[in-house]
């Protein structure tokens, strides 16, 4: 038996464990309770759980892993998390458990990437070195661990959405019907759909791209929600459709979109554009700039475009071709059907739990 622990379960990952349930039955503990949700503006994935107690101050978790030793459990997934003490506590008495612990997690912290990519966390590899294998988001992440611990046991699960598959399998739709039907024809058109729960997003450079640019040859598409949504109802060349969860409808309005555009703490909203077709556009990482580590997905000029400065972003945007947008559109699809499915990422996890029965 194996026992996975997570906060909760958002809509982009319960086809993971869905799936990777079929073929690794396994027992799913969240210590976070469904308002969690609501406050990220997540929509709840359809996937049984077992609710686990847990207390948390700041960013230490206490949960109850009693749950875990009196179960016949041969593998628990926890978190690569420093900050659950619960974890320490069970990597520490491992050798008395006779269970293998496998660590899941990004491997660096997105708001000291840049500080960490050189000098990795000790105590993230000292909890490694605990454990019997990690699990990494993706794989830029992996190498980077694998120049300090050369012999370590660990998996790049390569991190996608739920419905990835679904998208990369529709047809392209008729952009010029859909810009009618939406009544949004700008000879650009940039689409953004992320929630507005983090500053490290940079709407403020979303704000000044939509100040620089002519409403007459730019259009926006917004999707999304969040206690930090500013207000767009001074851009007439800003379309604001909210929270949309209907598949449909999303579909539409990056099927009229040119370009993906979000600035900063760029993640999965990445996996979903490329799968819609669409080249993803951001700005280069820095200490001012967050990106979280599906970054690394985007291979500037290839499938998407990485501005330097303000100034960069505004040149190329104007300069770049239909022909140029609808080949990185096309690559960027392909990089999603090629590295990014959702079989791919439950196979790179089967892989590591049948190497643990070994």
């Amino acid at each position: 038996m194996i026992a996975i622990l997570q906060p909760l379960v958002p809509h982009y990952r319960e086809h993971f464990f869905n799936r990777l349930r079929e073929q690794a039955p396994f027992d799913l503990y969240c210590y976070s309770r469904a308002e969690a949700l609501q406050r990220q503006n997540l929509a709840a994935g359809s996937t049984s759980i077992k609710p686990l107690s847990a207390w948390s101050v700041g960013p230490f978790v206490l949960y109850n892993p009693l749950g875990f030793f009196k179960s016949d459990y041969k593998v628990l997934v926890l978190m690569l998390n420093f900050a659950h003490l619960s974890t320490w506590m069970i990597l520490l008495l491992k050798p008395f458990l006779k269970q293998k612990v496998i660590l899941w997690g990004h491997g660096i912290s997105v708001k000291r990437y840049v500080q960490e990519e050189q000098q990795p966390s000790r105590l993230l590899k000292w909890m490694m070195q605990l454990a019997d294998a990690t699990w990494f988001y993706t794989a830029r992440e992996m190498e980077l661990w694998r120049q300090v611990m050369p012999g370590m046991n660990a998996v790049a699960l390569n991190n996608t959405i739920s419905e990835v598959e679904r998208i990369i399998q529709q047809p392209i739709p008729d952009k010029a019907l859909l810009r009618e039907k939406y009544g949004i024809r700008g000879r650009r058109i940039l689409i953004y759909c992320a929630r507005f729960n983090e500053t490290g997003r940079r709407i403020d450079l979303l704000l000044r791209l939509m100040e620089e640019t002519d409403p007459a040859e730019y259009s926006f598409i917004i999707i999304g929600a969040g206690k930090y949504k500013p207000d767009f109802n001074g851009y007439t060349h800003v379309h604001d459709f909210g929270a949309v969860y209907d598949p449909a409808v999303k579909q539409e309005l990056f099927g009229l979109a040119d370009l993906y555009f979000q600035p900063g703490w760029i993640g999965l909203s990445a996996v979903e554009a490329m799968a819609y077709g669409k080249a993803v556009c951001t700005f280069k990482r820095s200490e001012t700039v967050l990106q979280c580590v599906e970054y690394s997905y985007i291979r500037d000029g290839y499938n998407g475009l990485i501005f330097e400065n303000m100034e960069e972003c505004l040149y190329t945007l104007d300069e770049i071709t239909d022909d140029e947008i609808n080949t990185m559109g096309q690559q960027a699809r392909r990089f999603v059907n090629e590295h990014l499915t959702m079989t791919a990422m439950v196979d790179n996890a089967l892989h590591s739990l049948h190497a643990m029965n070994q």
